[in-house]
């Protein structure tokens, strides 16, 4: 397993090298210009069309209901594991190159939910299909197609064996474990291996759990998402606000550190290149698998949405990156900085969903047990509904390569069991076959954003031309 292990890191390092970076970061930057940092621009815009239907919009759920099984799907064990990840081993400074990726994922969240909704394929039925495999093959040409097929692939794959499912599930399982078993002095054997009966019980109860929502399609999954994800959201936000308040001392100190980290100003001589690079490649990593602004997963969702205008999608989709990445990552790195989580976890060894847990076990005057318990239930609903999200966008993938419909209810089943055997994987190796797909996802993606950006300019211009013209409805007026 070592020796496996290492392989991975290899091609790892291979996907998520200098030239991946700098295709992410170039094509956020890039938008950005093409769309004059529509971004902040248009923000409160965004955040009201985020709440209010629009008129007469043609789809299967609504935009917010699209956003919501998006965000079910971003909003995940990134925002806590990956952030503690990304901070222990890039450092500090991790957190703010994550921030500066989603300043500029939010120009590139936006183009992917404007092409989504412009190149989408009404399959009858209110069926619509949707997103980078339709805007490559429909807005790069027939010839591109291989392109189209290949992201269909790797987001199949990512669905099935790293960000949809594995992953989520390991994180559940080991705040389960940490919580009720934390000495692993309750075991049962499974294949010749012990293991908590806490995992193996948070294991069979998140996939029963999974295959009652997934088996009802898009439609139980968004009215499920649209009542958790902006619950959790909130009292996840509350909770991380209430720790640096109570800590409000510590938290100039402690964004000091985040931005001398990110540019290497802490190291030693000759090495701060490598701790920026380092920082840099975590922060930009970390951020990509938890927002996913340029992986192509959110316009699966988009197309869906109920709208007339890929603009108002487009808006309504970047709201996703914010409120993900800049609000709740910035909390739960900000939470870890403030509470001595960094410096206790690099002493003693600690990693991934342990590090939050120090944190909020010691970051207000309660018990190590309620905090242990708060984040458990906070990682649990955040890696649930990523799991839900993902089965929807490697689903339509599936139906994109085949065609079939009974392919699809063959894959739920297989999505099904990778979630049951989640928890009994290596956590290191999940983690890093996560990153090679998410790297492969977001290449074909990327190349279709940037070759069709006369396109997504050309639909805002028309869009707020026609808006300001007052030959566009909003919102219902009902």
């Amino acid at each position: 397993m070592e020796g496996f292990t290492k392989i991975l890191e290899a091609i790892d390092g291979v996907v998520w090298g200098l030239p991946l970076i700098i295709l992410i970061m170039g094509t956020g930057i890039f938008l950005t210009i093409r769309l004059r940092v529509l971004q902040f621009r248009k923000l409160g815009k965004a955040f009201k069309y985020m709440v209010k239907n629009e008129e007469d919009g043609i789809g299967e759920v609504t935009s917010f209901g699209a956003l919501c099984t998006a965000m079910a799907a971003t909003i995940g064990t990134g925002n806590i594991v990956g952030v503690a990840t990304a901070v222990l081993t890039g450092g500090p400074g991790a957190l703010f190159w994550m921030i500066v990726a989603a300043c500029l994922g939010m120009a590139t969240k936006f183009s992917e939910g404007v092409l989504a909704v412009k190149f989408r394929e009404d399959r009858g039925n209110g069926r619509f299909l949707g997103g980078p495999f339709r805007y490559i093959e429909q807005g790069m040409g027939a010839k591109w197609k291989w392109l189209a097929k290949l992201f269909a692939i790797f987001a199949v794959g990512a669905g099935l064996l790293g960000i949809g499912t594995i992953t989520q599930v390991n994180g559940i399982a080991s705040a389960a474990k940490t919580f009720f078993d934390p000495n692993t002095e309750n075991v049962v054997e499974l294949f010749g291996t012990e293991y908590s009966v806490a995992t193996v019980a948070t294991a069979v109860i998140v996939a029963f759990v999974t295959a009652l929502v997934v088996i009802g399609g898009i439609q139980r999954i968004a009215s499920v998402t649209s009542i958790i994800v902006p619950f959790m959201a909130i009292a996840y936000v509350i909770i991380c606000v209430s720790i640096l308040v109570y800590n409000i001392e510590r938290v100039p100190e402690s964004l000091l550190m985040v931005v001398r980290s990110a540019f290497g100003l802490d190291a030693v001589a000759g090495g701060a290149l490598g701790a920026l690079f380092m920082a840099m490649q975590m922060g930009v990593a970390r951020g990509i698998f938890s927002n996913e602004a340029g992986l192509g997963s959110a316009p699966i969702a988009a197309a869906a949405a109920k709208t007339k205008e890929p603009v108002r999608q487009g808006l309504v989709s970047m709201t996703g990156t914010f409120i993900d990445t800049i609000v709740i990552c910035t909390m739960t790195g900000t939470t870890i900085m403030v509470t001595g989580a960094y410096d206790f976890a690099d002493a003693n060894g600690l990693e991934g969903s342990e590090v939050t847990s120090y944190a909020f076990s010691n970051g207000l005057p309660w018990a190590d047990s309620v905090g242990s318990f708060i984040l458990m239930a906070c990682l649990a609903l955040f890696a649930f509904t990523t799991i839900l999200g993902w089965d929807y966008y490697s689903e339509r993938c599936l139906e994109y390569l085949t065609g079939s419909l009974t392919a699809v209810k063959v894959y739920r089943w297989l999505y099904i069991l990778a979630v049951l055997i989640g928890p009994f994987l290596t956590v290191s190796a999940v983690w890093t076959i996560a990153d090679i797909f998410n790297g492969l996802m977001a290449i074909p993606n990327l190349i279709a954003l940037v070759a069709l950006n006369g396109v997504i300019v050309a639909e805002v211009r028309s869009y707020f031309k026609r808006l300001d013209e007052g030959h566009i409805i909003e919102w219902s007026r009902k």
